[in-house]
Formats: structure tokens, sequence, C-alpha cells
């Protein structure tokens, strides 16, 4: 009997590295970057910044879309700096709020595509955070919350998708958060407007799968940056104690991470073992392209919802271990 047990779980070990390997085949054809035409939103600062300079040694031609041309003109500069060959390799910039109205965004994407060509790639990197109670927020703050992380999003995408489906060629990528796989104190606002982007791109995967074009949607963990930077000074203690448990993260690591599964076409993008968990545990009803990925979430998702319970529990009692700090603070001014 223990006998057959092994032979039966080596088999199935075996079965699990050869669909593995065989994955790649199964799924979409890889995009080569050489030569291509790739779209970054928020590519003035941040992980936009460091997919540029990812792409660009890729042998990319890059156009960047953000608001401040000062912070345009010097990411411009230092992605130049990573050109392999100047003589077919560009850089441009434009001045564009992607969450303003769709003409200015179309715009500013048939002007560039008038210069380098099709887009190859659509990465939707312009995105910021607003960490607060939820009484505490702004009405104002909350809308532009959906306006520039979800509504940019549509405007970029709606600007470039009929070309890419007259091509039967495209990718294109979505910079959620891991705010946008689970929800936590303080990011009521935030996660609901990265949650949104699960719906789009979920929805668009299947109009587009037809038509080769594919998408991305990257959850990055907690990354050191200065939108990052931005938001901690707002941020919750409860919300900066549970953020912590994740770590933080350099920009170069999660670029990599996300334009080596937008090349191989994958639509999820998870970073790190907690983000790979994450992926897991909330797959549901997402799209996938890689067998492997299909049955690590099949036969782990009960021992990932596990997990992610003990997890959820040990972020309600920062929480209430906090209220019960400010409970004793505030009795103590009384007195």
């Amino acid at each position: 009997m223990f006998f057959e047990i092994i032979v039966c779980l080596g088999c199935f070990i075996l079965v699990l590295a050869l669909l593995g390997l065989l994955s790649p085949l199964l799924g979409p054809k890889q995009l080569n970057l050489l030569g291509s035409h790739v779209l970054i939103t928020g590519g003035s600062s941040g992980i936009g910044k460091a997919i540029a300079i990812e792409t660009v040694k890729r042998g990319a031609c890059v156009t960047i879309f953000a608001r401040k041309m000062d912070l345009l003109l010097a990411a411009k500069k230092e992605v130049e700096q990573h050109i392999s060959d100047s003589s077919k390799q560009k850089v441009l910039i434009y001045s564009v709020d992607v969450a303003s109205d769709f003409e200015s965004v179309e715009k500013a994407v048939n002007q560039a595509q008038d210069k380098l060509g099709p887009v190859d790639a659509l990465i939707n990197s312009a995105g910021f955070s607003i960490a607060g109670r939820c009484e505490d927020l702004e009405l104002e703050d909350i809308k532009r919350l959906m306006s520039v992380n979800y509504f940019g999003c549509v405007h970029s995408t709606r600007a470039v998708i009929k070309v890419m489906k007259e091509r039967h060629h495209g990718r294109i990528v979505y910079v959620s958060s891991q705010a946008g796989q689970v929800g936590l104190f303080g990011f009521s606002a935030y996660s609901a407007s990265k949650f949104a982007l699960r719906g789009f791109a979920e929805s668009l995967q299947m109009e587009l799968k037809p038509y080769n074009v594919h998408i991305t949607l990257a959850y990055p963990p907690d990354t050191d940056t200065p939108g990052f930077e931005e938001e901690n000074k707002c941020k919750p203690r409860e919300t900066r104690l549970i953020s912590e448990t994740a770590g933080l993260y350099q920009p170069d690591e999660v670029a990599k991470s996300i334009v080596n599964s937008a090349v191989n076409g994958r639509f999820t993008c998870a970073i790190g073992l907690d983000g790979w968990m994450l992926s897991n545990v909330t797959a549901g009803m997402s799209p996938t392209t890689n067998i492997l990925e299909a049955l690590q979430q099949i036969f782990t998702m009960g021992i990932f919802r596990a997990v992610g319970l003990i997890y959820i529990e040990s972020f309600n009692r920062i929480v209430s271990k906090c209220k019960h700090e400010d409970d004793i603070k505030g009795k103590s001014k009384n007195d």
C-alpha cells in the first residue's frame, strides 16, 4: 500500500512537471519587445519609470504619459541612458492627464503612433493612493482615486484597442495592487479603485482573446516609490502596521516581474511569496494561460484559504489593539 502511494505521488509530480514544460507551448506566443512600441502611463516615476527602463533595455521604443513636464523630462533623460541602439530606439514624452478626458488621451496616443508606429504594449501604471478612515476621507479625493486609478485606464485602453484588434496583436497591462485583492483598514477608497480594475481586465480579456490581444493584471506589494512616500504621510497607524507584514519592494524588481508576465501573456502577475499566495487564493474565475498555474490554484486554494484567514485574524487583532490603546489615551486625557 505504501509503495502504491509513493508511485502515485511520483506519477502526479511527473505529470505536473510535464504540464509545466508544455504550458508555454499552449499559452500565447511571447511578445518580442525588440523594435516594439511600448506606451506607459504614469511613467515619469516609480514603477512606471522602472518599466520604461526595463522595456528599453529589451530593445523597445517607449512613449511616456504623465502630467508634470519637469518629471517627464527627467525621466526621458534617465530612460535614454539605457538605450542599446540609439539609431532605432526612441523615447517620447507627452504631458497628459489620463483621467481628464478621453479626447486628449486619444490625441496623444495618435501622435505617438504616428511617430513610432502602432502601440504593441500598453502599460497602465498611472495611479495614486490615499489612506484613511472612510469618514475622514474627502469625497473629492475618493472620486479622484476612481477617476485616475480606474477611468484613466479605461481612457488609454480605448485609445489603443481598435488598432490592436485590427492587427490581432498586443498586450495591455493594468498595475493594480495587493490592495486590489484584499480590502484592508484605511484603504476603503483605494481598494475600491483597484478592485474595479479586476472586473474590467477579466471582461476585457474575454473580449480580446480571439484577437490575440492579451491582458496582464499586476498586483504589486508596497514598493519604494515617491507615491508610497506620499501615501505614508496620511496613512493610519493600523494601515501602516498591517502593511509592514508584507515588506517593501524595489521598483526595478517589480518592473521585471510585470514585464515578464506581459511578454508571456500571463493574466495574473504576482510579486513575492505573499503575492503568490494571494493570487492563488483569490483566483476565483480569473483566466489563466498557464496549466501549471491552474493546477497550483486547484490544489492549494483550500490550504491558502486557511492561511489567509490566519492573516485576516492577525490584521483584525492589530486594529483591535490600536483601538484599545486609543481608548486608553482618550480616557487619560479626560481624567
